[in-house]
């Protein structure tokens, strides 16, 4: 059983995401870092001029890059909370980020139709990314770090090599904007979702498309491969999560129980749990070897935009427009969740 463990309340405005180890992205500016077990605000990132949108950890967990509307992108200490560089490029707002793996280089994706891409020892730029003809709203970096993809509101998705910059594949075929890109754990194949209420997956070597998902009715606003890579998950504004099998494209699992549109699902790669985030201000434990719910975590009093599970799978965060972010802790009882 999932129960609540900390409420972290300090932004004024609405929080938009969420990334372990923990913190909260916000629109006062600033972003907060928080210890999850005693609850406790550890550094507030204080510089921006303007809201910050996004954030990303580094997988060693030392840096934290956030992205403001701004235009720039800053790298941060996560243990003492100095401004390590100050990125400045794109000529708006920057959306979307990441780290690669090797957390030698941060993507920025922009509502000035460009991914840019930054060396994070140096803080010089490494890379610009220009083709899209409208604003980039997610990115990320291969397993290797050689591939970066970018998704966009010009409907198309496109496939770049990080060591030269040039554009390895555009992926065109869906019908309305995108929402979301993602790599497989092994790099074979990207899955991108669309407002089309489709998601399309796409063989990264030919970068033709090989299956297009169907069965939502209304835009899809998230997808996730789990760690095996054999299932993708959707989430959707039509209040229901789908778990579709890699290799044929057949819906294995629909989750279905929440009763606001769902805008992001995530997986802990420990077990076969997934965590769906609502418009209806719950958050849902799916079980998805059955597709069963196992809890509604209740106690947010406005939307839930963001979850995520810490790396051991033992933690939960949501983050809300209620302007808090709930740490939920895992009890196993009888060795089940």
């Amino acid at each position: 059983m999932i129960t609540y463990q900390q409420v972290l309340r300090a932004h004024i405005l609405p929080l938009t995401n969420v990334a372990f180890n923990q913190s909260g992205s916000n629109y006062d500016r600033t972003c907060r870092l928080w210890d999850t077990l005693s609850g406790d605000e550890i550094h507030v990132l204080d510089g921006h001029r303007n809201v910050v949108y996004c954030i990303a950890f580094n997988q060693q967990g030392d840096k934290i890059a956030t992205g403001s509307f701004d235009k720039t992108c800053r790298l941060w200490s996560a243990e003492t909370g100095e401004c390590l560089h100050v990125y400045n490029g794109h000529a708006t707002e920057i959306v979307t980020m990441s780290f690669n793996p090797q957390g030698t280089q941060i993507a920025t994706g922009s509502m000035d139709f460009t991914c840019r891409l930054w060396n994070v020892e140096t803080g010089a730029e490494s890379g610009h990314l220009t083709g899209h003809t409208a604003e980039i709203v997610d990115v990320a970096f291969s397993s290797t770090g050689n591939e970066v993809l970018t998704a966009s509101f010009d409907g198309t998705a496109c496939l770049w090599d990080t060591r030269t910059n040039a554009k390895i594949h555009s992926l065109a075929g869906h019908i309305g904007e995108l929402s979301r890109a993602k790599f497989s754990p092994d790099d074979s194949v990207i899955a991108t979702g669309s407002i089309d209420r489709t998601c399309k997956l796409w063989n990264i070597g030919s970068g033709q498309c090989v299956n297009t998902l169907r069965d939502h009715t209304d835009e899809i606003l998230d997808v996730k491969f789990d760690l095996t890579g054999q299932h993708i998950l959707t989430a959707s504004a039509d209040c229901t999560a789908g778990c579709y099998v890699v290799a044929t494209g057949e819906l294995a699992r629909k989750l279905v129980g929440h009763e606001g549109e769902i805008s992001k699902v995530t997986t802990n790669e420990k077990s076969n749990m997934a965590v769906t985030a609502s418009s209806d201000r719950t958050a849902r434990l799916w079980d998805l070897e059955t597709g069963s719910c196992k809890q509604v975590l209740e106690g947010h009093t406005d939307e839930i935009f963001s979850c995520e599970f810490n790396d051991e799978g033992t933690m939960i965060i949501t983050g809300s427009k209620d302007n808090t972010c709930r740490v939920w802790r895992e009890s196993l009882v009888n060795g089940e969740i």
